[in-house]
């Protein structure tokens, strides 16, 4: 690997929908190098292989060191800032699709801890790095940027699998398996009811374990998720609102803005509208 002060590679198209690769790249930082405070739109993963630096989000800072990963999601209120002393060298992958948030929530990273400390900082190093070799517009580069990123991905997927027994309680454990299937079944008509037997479960059990470790109940969580991904579509995609009502498990139009709106406080079609006049939202 080339010791210059940057490499980067930035995507500018894609016809990939549901995972597509927006930058990648390698840099050793000038000392206090500051990104932000300002937002992505797209997920955003940096490995730091030497140095140091501090990364804050949602009004939080974290200490990052060699070996870390830190995380941005899209829209939220982001500063990274290398040492003055012993500034950072890292390595990052920027990417979204409509599968990226279920590949994001099953990494190691946490809402309240968007730092992880990788096991294989080798590995994950080699794969950014092989994202970014891959680089180019045609359509077989971009199928291999693609295809090192699932590695990564996977990768990152065993380390929180290893991580899950000490994440605590049984409780905890079925919530994270009825996260996994609602991740995995949204889009489906599925109920509360089918959620609590995929997880082994009664219904009033989930209902408990769900208020007490994310503080909001099952069906709540399943029709935020919904909405999550139904505004992912609308900013993404060209599909219409009620092909993106479908899309997302709920098989009633005027149901869908109804519910859109309570969460969003504006129905899709006011949503669409205000993307239109700025995508940043």
């Amino acid at each position: 690997m080339e010791n210059i002060s940057k490499q980067s590679y930035k995507q500018n198209y894609t016809d990939n929908v549901e995972l597509s690769i927006f930058n990648c790249g390698h840099e050793y930082c000038q000392p206090g190098h500051t990104w932000g405070p300002g937002i992505r739109d797209y997920y955003l993963i940096h490995l730091v292989v030497a140095g140091r630096g501090t990364y804050q989000v949602g009004g939080v800072s974290f200490a990052v060191q060699e070996g870390d990963l830190f995380l941005a999601k899209p829209s939220q209120l982001i500063t990274y800032a290398a040492d003055e002393t012993d500034p950072w060298e890292y390595y990052w992958v920027g990417f979204n699709g409509a599968c990226a948030n279920r590949l994001v929530q099953q990494a190691p990273f946490k809402d309240n801890c968007p730092v992880h400390h990788c096991q294989d900082a080798k590995a994950a190093q080699e794969a950014i790095y092989n994202i970014y070799l891959s680089r180019g517009p045609e359509p077989q580069s971009e199928a291999l940027m693609t295809g090192y990123l699932y590695l990564f991905m996977a990768d990152l997927m065993k380390e929180a699998q290893a991580m899950a027994p000490s994440l605590g309680s049984s409780s905890s454990q079925y919530v994270l398996s009825a996260i996994k299937y609602i991740q995995f079944n949204y889009s489906h008509d599925i109920s509360i009811d089918d959620i609590a037997k995929a997880v082994g479960v009664s219904r009033s059990h989930l209902y408990r374990v769900f208020m007490g470790n994310v503080g909001q109940s099952p069906i709540d969580y399943l029709t935020g998720y919904r909405i999550s991904e139904a505004c992912y579509l609308l900013k993404n995609s060209n599909l219409s609102i009620a092909e993106i009502a479908v899309s997302v498990g709920f098989f009633d139009q005027f149901y869908f803005s109804r519910v859109f709106k309570k969460i969003k406080g504006v129905p899709p079609s006011k949503y669409l509208a205000a993307l239109e006049k700025n995508p940043q939202l």
